[in-house]
């Protein structure tokens, strides 16, 4: 079953760019809110997640924060 992916980052963050190519690899498809251009977005993500920092990616409601390359591949059964 496909699970609804969010990646909440902004374009200059090496990190970010990380975690999408590690997603797009794994033709996991997700949604991207840039939150440096995006406010409302950006106090979403910090409402979910409790931090202002970025790459948060939020799995089915499940919050990884950063570039936990063990912790999404686990979470998405890659």
């Amino acid at each position: 079953m496909e699970k609804n992916v969010t990646v909440y980052s902004t374009p200059t963050c090496p990190f970010c760019i990380r975690a999408k190519q590690y997603l797009k690899d794994n033709n996991i498809k997700f949604a991207e809110h840039d939150v440096g251009s995006n406010p409302e977005k950006a106090q979403e993500m910090i409402k979910k997640s409790g931090q202002m920092g970025v790459p948060v990616v939020d799995i089915d409601g499940s919050i990884v924060i950063g570039f936990d390359k063990e912790k999404i591949g686990s979470m998405l059964g890659i």
